[in-house]
């Protein structure tokens, strides 16, 4: 190596290969999927009428997580194992499933927020 061939490179700067952690999106470590999550989703679909599944993509700071919202608006979101898991979760229980990143959340989840955040006692 020559005496000029440091500034001839630039900057010397050390990346970090990818994780091979499954669990880990970005920069962020989230908790991956587990029964308990599974156990949550199917309590909501067989106690509300009306459920629609949102399938929401993999984000820098999320995994892959599943958006069931009832006739009402009221809804729960939990992680999933996957794109493909979710809808076939959804097929099981006779649920309709879409695309979040296509089709958006529907207007009723965003007026039971509204409803709850303007009388939040009940």
């Amino acid at each position: 190596m020559g005496l000029f061939d440091r500034f001839r490179r630039g900057p010397r700067v050390r990346l970090r290969p990818p994780a091979r952690d499954s669990a880990r999106t970005g920069s962020t470590r989230v908790r991956a999927s587990d029964a308990a999550d599974e156990g949550h989703l199917f309590e909501f679909v067989t106690t509300r009428r009306g459920v629609e599944g949102f399938v929401e993509p993999r984000t820098a700071v999320s995994d892959v997580t599943l958006l069931l919202v009832a006739h009402d608006g009221e809804w729960t979101r939990r992680r999933v194992p996957s794109v493909d898991w979710a809808h076939k979760f959804c097929n099981r229980h006779q649920v309709p499933s879409y695309d979040a990143a296509v089709v958006g959340v529907p207007q009723r989840m965003r007026d039971y927020n509204r409803r709850r955040k303007q009388n939040p006692g009940g």
